[in-house]
């Protein structure tokens, strides 16, 4: 039974059906958001192949379609797809139907309490593979995003991804509890949210990051493009 494909289908079918609603007008935002999402897959393949590689994680074929990409089965292609695309979508959900920036004060506190921590439980577990280089990684994030944007976008991405931990409860749950996708508890903390690693949660961070500091970035580079034919 393919559940992994259909999980990916779930994931990114509603968010896709609501992007030609009225008030987001999400696919409006496609020229930025594709480009954003195809950057964030190549990099997050690269590093799933060789973690793949290494028995860090693997997967069940019982619930696989059986065609690969390298040695990653299609799904865990189709994941680096579909779930930016759909956490970008709450994004820009949550920028529409809320309009004031209700973290926006607290997320440079957030922040600079986020990257020390990370760095330092990264630093104290360098030989469980999944939790030294997810943690340094996002903490690196956190401080490139911070470096161009300020706070600028951080109290929205903060917002973002506290609803989103709602569906991430919900997909990687099912993921690891049957599981789906399996996990070498040497390169992890041993910590679990139910069956999900608790590191899966700062990967998901870092996801949700880097697609929406290029996502930002790109609509950012566009407008300045624009204001200077006009002013031309």
């Amino acid at each position: 039974m393919p559940l992994y494909l259909y999980l990916n289908i779930f994931t990114i079918l509603f968010p896709l059906l609501l992007s030609f609603d009225r008030k987001v007008t999400f696919y409006k935002n496609w020229p930025y958001l594709w480009p954003a999402i195809i950057i964030n897959a190549v990099l997050f393949m690269i590093w799933d192949e060789l973690f793949t590689q290494a028995g860090i994680w693997g997967f069940n074929p019982e619930y696989l379609v059986g065609i690969y990409v390298f040695n990653l089965p299609l799904e865990e292609v189709l994941f680096f797809i579909t779930v930016p695309y759909a956490c970008v979508f709450i994004y820009e959900c949550l920028n529409a139907y809320i309009t004031k920036d209700l973290l926006q004060p607290y997320a440079k506190g957030i922040t600079f309490v986020l990257i020390p921590v990370l760095l330092l439980l990264a630093v104290f577990n360098l030989e469980r593979l999944y939790t030294s280089i997810t943690f340094t990684l996002l903490a690196a994030m956190l401080g490139v995003h911070y470096y161009y944007f300020k706070t600028q976008k951080l109290g929205r991405f903060y917002l973002a991804y506290i609803v989103h931990l709602v569906p991430f409860l919900l997909v990687n749950g099912v993921l690891t509890y049957l599981p789906i996708v399996w996990y070498n508890n040497s390169h992890n903390l041993g910590l679990r949210i139910v069956s999900i690693p608790v590191e899966d949660s700062m990967y998901s961070m870092l996801m949700l990051l880097l697609t929406i500091s290029i996502y930002e970035g790109l609509k950012q580079r566009f407008a300045v493009k624009q204001y200077q034919r006009l002013a031309v």
